[in-house]
């Protein structure tokens, strides 16, 4: 059963993958100027949908081989947050009917997936903190609210590259192009990951924790960074050049460093090929967007998925935490970055409900907002300890 769900899960990102060209096939043919959708624009949709299917079937059938929901561990959320974000897209697309949204939606959900795909996928029993239903009903709820918010920074994206002046340098356009090479770095991550992992790196390094103990790090990438203390054990391989202090996870801080300089290297690369910002490169494909109709679907994916979250997140987390471990709340790292979340996109609605923030102001919210949903979804996951750190 766990083979047949991988096979679904891959079947699900070749169609993504496909999918994306079939969007941008859509938006760039001019010989559509109706308001009834293209036969580019329903080709891409129902691909789409048989890839979100597919996906879907790999939730079930993983859920059923594992005895529990797929969201217990960074793999099996990654890919079920891919899941719900094509979900919260073809809801919205179907009141909407914008298939530029469809061109940069299927792109994250497919970085996702792989994104996901660089950690342990075996399934494994859950941890007795975990060995619940509230399991079920917190974190996938949680994760359908996360969703449903990313649509909105994915608008904002699709707004800012039409709305931004980028014929001029100016700390919006800066901004924008910081946006496009985290991007490039999630892709440079993923293939630099991915090639260690073909070639079965592998290299243990003993040292010293901060507990003045003796432990074994494995390394799956070449280590530019080392362990305090360390002693590589594994011959062949590179000695690391650096040694940090015992309360830094050395592993973690040679994975960032190798994203960063791998991210600049392939962003040095594509600016070479394009000759321009990436962002002014994408500027054509959203040349024909609606900025209102986008700025509408910005603000009514935060008005729809604000609430799912503050159930998921919030009043579920609470309730199976007075169940676990007889408190609503602890300060534990993730319940306040969760917190943290629910006010940003609290205040976003009231500045744009009460203050009047439209348009380019609420584009830059909602990118923003994003960004804490993937701050809490990677960095909190992988580098600061907690109750809720399963990754």
């Amino acid at each position: 059963m766990a083979a047949i769900s991988s096979t679904f899960l891959y079947i699900a990102f070749i169609v993504y993958l496909i999918g994306i060209f079939l969007f941008g096939g859509s938006i760039r043919d001019k010989r559509h100027k109706s308001e009834k959708m293209s036969k580019w624009t329903v080709i891409a949709v129902t691909v789409t949908i048989i890839g979100l299917i597919s996906q879907i079937c790999y939730f079930i059938t993983r859920w059923i081989a594992s005895g529990h929901a797929p969201v217990s561990n960074l793999f099996e959320f990654a890919t079920a947050f891919a899941m719900m974000l094509v979900l919260a897209f073809i809801v919205i697309f179907f009141i909407y009917k914008t298939p530029a949204i469809g061109l940069f939606t299927l792109p994250v959900a497919i970085l996702l997936i792989a994104y996901g795909s660089m950690f342990p996928n075996e399934i494994s029993p859950l941890i007795p903190a975990l060995q619940s239903d509230w399991l079920h009903i917190h974190v996938t709820t949680a994760a359908l609210g996360q969703a449903v918010l990313s649509i909105s920074a994915i608008a904002g994206i699709v707004y800012l590259l039409k709305a931004v002046d980028q014929s001029v340098s100016s700390w919006k356009t800066f901004w924008l192009e910081f946006i496009m090479y985290t991007v490039v770095t999630t892709v440079a991550f993923v293939l630099i990951t991915s090639a260690f992992r073909v070639a079965d790196y592998q290299a243990e390094y003993k040292w010293i924790n901060k507990y003045d103990k003796e432990e074994i790090m494995e390394y799956h990438l070449p280590a530019l960074v080392g362990p305090h203390k360390g002693e590589l054990l594994t011959e062949g391989k590179m000695e690391a050049p650096v040694e940090l202090p015992a309360y830094f996870s050395a592993r973690k801080a040679n994975t960032v460093i190798w994203s960063i300089a791998s991210g600049l290297l392939l962003y040095g690369i594509i600016r070479l090929i394009v000759r321009k910002r990436i962002s002014a490169a994408l500027h054509p494909l959203v040349r024909n967007v609606n900025l209102d109709l986008v700025d509408e679907i910005g603000y009514r994916s935060v008005a729809i998925g604000f609430p799912i979250f503050t159930l998921g997140a919030l009043i579920f987390a609470m309730i199976w935490a007075q169940i676990a471990w007889t408190r609503f709340w602890a300060w534990d790292p993730k319940e306040v970055w969760a917190l943290i979340t629910w006010l940003f996109y609290a205040a976003y609605l009231h500045l744009r409900l009460s203050k009047g923030w439209h348009g380019e102001k609420s584009a830059w919210l909602g990118v923003i907002g994003f960004a804490i949903i993937m701050f809490n979804f990677i960095f909190v996951n992988l580098v600061i300890a907690g109750l809720h750190s399963y990754a």
